[in-house]
């Protein structure tokens, strides 16, 4: 009887040994498989993640380049036209300046524009306004030209508003044309730019 108990333990013992092992057997291969899926997976993970990354590093490359390309672009052309204007303005402004200086160049200027205005010498209408520094020059002239060869109307007034140069209107049309130094230098060099691109930079 105590044979047949312990040979009854024994297969009881055995048969529970060998089912835990292949239980743990199973379990083992299961985690091998599972630890094998999640390091597959987080690999294929990373490898997303790292070819994302390639990706938009080389978006941001090709943005950061074409940036930089047209900044560098913008920079270059505001240069050349800043070296354009400097030289322009440096050749036009000495002789501008000097000219309207000059009350003959003036007197001549202002007869011009009269005779262009009205050929038949009615300049009726026109208003100059002239710098205050030159009337000492030309008020006496403009007066004896208007009185010899000009019908009244053409009023000439001098300001200190006006540096340079002057400006004349048609009355109560609430606007004058520019001949200040400003404008013929504006005028002049605006001509010149193209020149002196195409000389500096043949362009």
């Amino acid at each position: 009887m105590q044979d047949k108990l312990q040979q009854l333990t024994e297969r009881l013992y055995n048969e529970g040994l060998a089912k835990g092992k292949e239980e743990a057997a199973a379990m083992l291969e299961k985690a091998k498989e599972q630890a094998e899926q999640i390091l597959a997976s987080a690999q294929q993970q990373s490898q997303q993640m790292i070819s994302k990354a390639e990706k938009e590093c080389l978006e941001i490359k090709a943005k950061a380049d074409g940036d930089i390309r047209t900044a560098s672009q913008l920079a270059l052309s505001q240069i050349k036209q800043d070296i354009e204007q400097a030289i322009s303005i440096e050749t036009v402004a000495k002789p501008v300046k000097e000219a309207l200086s000059s009350k003959e160049f003036m007197q001549s200027l202002i007869k011009t524009i009269i005779a262009a205005y009205s050929p038949d010498k009615e300049a009726t209408g026109l208003e100059f306004i002239l710098p205050e520094n030159m009337k000492a020059d030309l008020e006496h002239y403009l007066k004896e030209f208007i009185h010899t060869s000009l019908s009244d109307g053409l009023d000439v007034k001098f300001s200190k508003n006006v540096s340079s140069g002057f400006k004349v209107s048609r009355k109560g049309s609430g606007y004058f044309i520019d001949f200040s130094e400003e404008a013929f230098i504006d005028i002049i060099s605006g001509y010149l730019r193209p020149k002196t691109r195409k000389l500096i930079f043949g362009e």
